[in-house]
């Protein structure tokens, strides 16, 4: 069973293929494979900012000191 990166390794590996792409020097079969695996990076660190959000309204909610981060249009 592979061990889960953490969160700053998914953003090293997602740092990495888009500097890969950008750089234009790959197949097309092996740009779609690395654009699919940074898409799935992408999402996974989002989940863990939104679930690190929550937590930190809940406990700052808890003390008082803080209501929920609205989000700001821009």
């Amino acid at each position: 069973m592979e061990k889960e990166l953490s969160f700053e390794e998914k953003i090293n590996n997602l740092e990495k293929i888009v500097k890969e792409l950008e750089n234009g020097n790959v197949a097309l079969d092996d740009a779609i494979n690395k654009f699919n695996e940074a898409i799935k990076l992408a999402n996974s660190c989002n989940k863990t900012l939104e679930e690190a959000t929550k937590t930190v309204n809940k406990v700052l909610n808890k003390e008082g000191n803080l209501e929920d981060f609205e989000k700001v249009d821009e």
